[in-house]
């Protein structure tokens, strides 16, 4: 049966939407300050927690450009952009990045946003046209951030690095490679796809080149230093693009031909102003633990913390000073600067992305 936004549905299949959004909490710890330091002045490359789908066939890049918030079409074939797909209603069912190869559009989406991405593209993209294939369990997704990333990827011999927002393929050491550039802004610098078998090999080869191999918490610090929204917390199921920053991020295009949703998206471009948005937060102290996390400003209500981390900020590594940071959806009229209360504590809003700390030497 028809749900209330068109999207069909059926027992066992989930809404459209993304998940109820939670807290997400990054831990005080030693870990966090060799991350900045290098984000700062090094590299680091860690997993990225991401499912991989893909679009095969004569019409992939037209099924794609008709789904997508951003314009596939017009950089070319070789291009790597960030976008989401929507509702028709305009809400966000889960944002991600694709590359354009060819006949073939590889997608990758967060990990929690896999079933409901695979979902609609299979409901969307007639099988004459694209395959639709989960090839998540067959590939790695490796990602570099970092102000050096990409000189330590020229470094470790990976094939030639595109320009910023395109992605190439080419062998290693015998085996096949796609290597895709992010633009300015982005919470990492590059995008390294290949084969699982591969994964080790090439984290050594960057290693040897200079990287800090780390986990998944690197990329979630780096994503929220960066401004950049998250599907399990930022996002819920009557998120509009624009509440997160995706056209300020380069999300969304405005130029390009329609695509599902987009008449909610284009009137408020060029109409309207959205009533909340999300925004950074600096805190006096830890946020108490529990959800949900409402912030105050004047006796009121005006939004929800979505996401806590410690950012060290200085000092000895062993034992580096720091503070508390996050993001909030707040409404607009918290503009930055101003003082609220949030998750029990004092917190001043902030324009994102946030600064990365000064770090002086022990």
């Amino acid at each position: 049966m028809a749900g209330p936004d068109g999207f069909v549905t059926g027992p066992g299949t989930p809404p459209p939407g993304p998940p109820s959004p939670t807290v997400s909490r990054l831990p005080a710890g030693p870990w966090a300050a060799p991350v900045v330091q290098a984000l700062r002045a090094g590299a680091l490359v860690a997993p990225a927690d991401v499912a991989v789908l893909e679009l095969a066939g004569a019409g992939a890049v037209t099924c794609m450009q008709g789904l997508l918030t951003n314009d596939i079409e017009k950089p070319g074939d070789g291009s790597f952009v960030y976008g989401a797909l929507l509702t028709p209603k305009g809400m966000m069912v889960v944002d991600g990045w694709v590359a354009r190869m060819g006949t073939t559009v590889r997608f990758t989406v967060p990990t929690v946003g896999r079933e409901r991405a695979f979902t609609l593209l299979t409901r969307s993209v007639p099988p004459r046209l694209a395959r639709t294939t989960d090839r998540t369990s067959d590939q790695v997704v490796l990602r570099l951030t970092g102000a050096h990333a990409t000189a330590i990827a020229e470094a470790a011999r990976l094939p030639a690095l595109p320009a910023p927002g395109h992605v190439t393929a080419g062998p290693l050491d015998g085996a096949s490679c796609e290597i895709a550039r992010a633009g300015d802004g982005a919470p990492f610098a590059l995008q390294v796809s290949a084969a699982a078998s591969e994964a080790a090999r090439i984290v050594t080869r960057l290693t040897q080149a200079g990287a800090i191999a780390v986990q998944g918490l690197a990329l979630e610090l780096a994503r929220v230093l960066a401004g950049w929204p998250g599907l399990a917390s930022e996002v819920d199921e009557h998120t509009l693009p624009q509440e997160v920053r995706l056209d300020t991020i380069g999300g969304v295009s405005y130029t390009k031909g329609c695509y599902t949703g987009q008449e909610t998206v284009s009137r408020l471009h060029f109409r309207g102003h959205t009533n909340r948005g999300l925004a950074g937060l600096e805190f006096e102290a830890e946020p108490g633990p529990g959800e949900p996390l409402p912030v105050f400003w004047e006796d009121r209500e005006v939004g929800r913390v979505t996401t806590v981390a410690w950012l060290p900020d200085g000092g000895p590594l062993t034992s580096p000073s720091g503070r508390w940071i996050g993001l909030g959806m707040l409404r607009g009229e918290v503009e930055a600067g101003t003082l609220v209360h949030a998750g029990g504590v004092g917190a001043r809003v902030v324009t994102l992305p946030f600064a990365l700390p000064r770090w002086d030497p022990a």
